[in-house]
């Protein structure tokens, strides 16, 4: 028997096919991909950002991040107000991937390293604020749209603006060139900037002690000055504490807040703790204290001693101080 023509158009299996096609398209644009953070062959230069910094998509995509830095990261989408906890304290807790966010509830991954990847949907339109958890001023915007409307771009687009990005943030030369070396028993520490953006902040921090060979004669005193506009650093003789924010006991403090320690052997362990820019001020709160940005040792006795960033050692940012008689 001839079937007829609206069974043959319209059967099951047909209409099965041609909601196939008509989805096809949005499927093939629902994965989108986005980069966490850039960093130099060296890993001197680490750029702290979302790249491309603001995506739009649709609801009921999602993005996948992949890590590209050896310095940790987190990808976190708070609730409005939300306040951040510390990174290993995440939401508190942490997510898996793939997670879906809606802005109801918060969801963050725990520190990622380098090559690992992250997948969010986003079933619910609206403009939501992505943040890392380790760096303050390391933010970004995802427009999550209706459907029905039209896409800015695609993810060429994306993938090109998260190349011009990352170039913008490390190879900036202006911060380079202004990253002189200590005058005198004095040594730099690090270096950066917060560069604003329409979809959230991104940093450049520079992992590196300048002027990191000294040397000094025995009774003179170095002092190292944190001058990275976000990021903490710290100055670690010996072994290395298993908590890196407070100082160790042996360290005093100056009259004008800074940090004090004496070094009598090349075994003594002398640990900063963070040095690092005070929090700017918020209105209706009181006056943020001013941040502990110096740190000074006073060598009494003739040697080689080697020390660390213990946040960034990893990196690179390694130093040594000669002291002879």
């Amino acid at each position: 028997m001839r079937k007829s023509l609206s069974l043959y158009l319209f059967g099951p299996t047909r209409l099965l096919l041609l909601a196939g096609l008509v989805l096809l398209p949005q499927l093939l644009l629902a994965q989108w991909n986005a980069t966490i953070g850039a960093q130099s062959s060296t890993h001197a230069r680490q750029g702290l950002a979302f790249l491309p910094n603001e995506i739009w998509i649709h609801a009921g995509d999602s993005i996948t991040w992949t890590m590209a830095t050896d310095e940790p990261h987190t990808l976190s989408f708070l609730t409005a107000g939300q306040i951040r906890n510390p990174f290993f304290v995440g939401c508190p807790g942490f997510n898996s991937s793939p997670a879906t966010y809606d802005g109801s509830t918060c969801v963050t991954t725990p520190p990622m390293g380098n090559g690992q990847v992250f997948t969010v949907f986003f079933p619910a339109t609206g403009n939501f604020k992505v943040v890392c958890l380790f760096h303050e001023n390391m933010t970004g915007t995802i427009h999550v749209l209706d459907t029905s409307a039209q896409l800015p771009h695609d993810q060429a687009f994306y993938d090109n603006k998260a190349r011009t990005e990352a170039g913008a943030l490390l190879n900036d030369l202006d911060q380079m060139q202004s990253m002189q070396h200590g005058s005198g028993n004095s040594v730099i520490v690090g270096g950066g900037e917060v560069i604003a953006t329409a979809g959230g902040s991104d940093t450049l921090s520079i992992m590196r002690f300048k002027h990191q060979a000294i040397t000094v004669h025995v009774g003179e005193t170095v002092e190292w000055t944190n001058v990275d506009s976000i990021t903490p650093h710290t100055i670690t003789f010996g072994t290395e504490p298993p908590n890196p924010i407070p100082p160790s006991p042996n360290v005093t403090v100056d009259a004008d807040g800074a940090r004090h320690a004496t070094i009598t052997s090349t075994s003594d362990n002398v640990h900063s703790g963070f040095i690092q820019a005070a929090p700017q001020d918020r209105v209706g709160l009181a006056q943020a204290p001013p941040g502990v940005t110096r740190f000074r040792v006073t060598f009494t006795k003739p040697g080689n001693y080697p020390y660390k960033c213990a946040l960034h050692d990893l990196l690179g940012m390694k130093g040594v101080v000669r002291v002879i008689p």
